[in-house]
């Protein structure tokens, strides 16, 4: 029995240490973006992109088991990609544009990293929504239709952060006809939400029939999640350090646009709002921990004895 919980122990560690590294080499990813020149374009984004995935499985995994994950990663995957190529093809849900070659290979006519990048950011936005919501609540009634909703609300803030910079400034995918927010149009942002939303309401669909992993997890383990989505945003605020390149970019209509504008921007929606959702989700998971220790007769902030990872 000794044996077997010192080999449990290591493992954990092990799994602590492999996430946590994870976490390290995204972050080095957002230095990196700041660095032009020193790596080509496509290892960074991939950095920004396989990490997070990574993170996803293998943080997921410990909770919702391997089999509930890999059905994430599929949904995400599946979705995202079916979403992207009609959005590309058809101008819905997103509005016009195509993808240029900085994000690698495609799935027809969508970088295969874009479909990646859903998979680590969404796991990172539902885990979120599920602290804030009470992560101890099962997933029944009518939490099944509202988790998926808030989800998609910190999914897209995300993306507010980061489409004006990833299109207008850095050209990875082109709006045909610009739009109002910094050259991208406000549908990009329904879409975003709609495409989010379908994938987490089908998740949690499916968690109806799938039990989660009946150990109580530290809070060491979830604020894990709550510290990468903390990382992606703070990472945004080095993109206001001035670059060298043109201070003034036009889009595809014509609008020209400031560069330090966009990138305020970038910065004000990365504290204002993913800074927010990121804060809210470590004080709700205190304060789950705080009831949870009480209930366990237990002083709390030191009630997680029994609790793995």
């Amino acid at each position: 029995m000794a044996k077997i919980s010192e080999r449990t122990a290591k493992s954990r560690i092990g799994t602590i240490l492999v996430l946590w590294t994870l976490i390290v080499l995204y972050a080095g990813s957002r230095v990196l973006q700041i660095l032009p020149g020193r790596v080509p374009k496509l290892a960074v984004v991939a950095l920004h992109v396989v990490p997070a995935a990574l993170f996803a499985l293998i943080h997921g995994a410990i909770f919702y088991r391997t089999r509930s994950i890999l059905a994430f990663i599929t949904l995400c995957f599946v979705i995202g990609n079916i979403f992207e190529n009609v959005g590309v093809r058809t101008g819905f849900p997103y509005g016009h544009y195509y993808f240029t070659d900085l994000m690698g290979p495609r799935l027809f006519v969508v970088p295969i990293l874009l479909g990646l990048a859903y998979v680590g950011m969404a796991y990172l936005s539902w885990t979120l929504a599920r602290l804030i919501l009470g992560v101890r609540k099962p997933l029944i009634g009518s939490r099944i239709v509202t988790l998926p909703l808030v989800a998609a609300f910190i999914m897209v803030a995300w993306d507010l952060a980061m489409d004006p910079v990833w299109g207008t400034v850095l050209h990875a995918w082109i709006w045909v006809k610009g739009g109002a927010y910094f050259g991208v149009p406000a549908s990009n942002f329904l879409g975003w939400y709609l495409t989010a939303y379908v994938v987490y309401q089908l998740f949690a669909l499916y968690l109806r029939w799938s039990v989660p992993s009946p150990k109580r997890l530290s809070s060491g383990y979830w604020h894990l999640a709550v510290v990468f989505y903390a990382v992606s945003a703070t990472g945004n605020l080095l993109l206001a350090i001035p670059q060298p390149g043109p201070r003034v970019i036009s889009d595809p209509a014509g609008v020209q646009w400031k560069v330090s504008d966009i990138t305020g921007a970038c910065v004000l929606v990365s504290i204002f709002l993913m800074g927010a959702f990121a804060v809210l989700a470590w004080i709700r998971l205190a304060d789950q921990n705080a009831e949870g220790a009480r209930s366990l007769g237990e002083t709390p902030g030191t009630g997680l004895g029994k609790a793995v990872l």
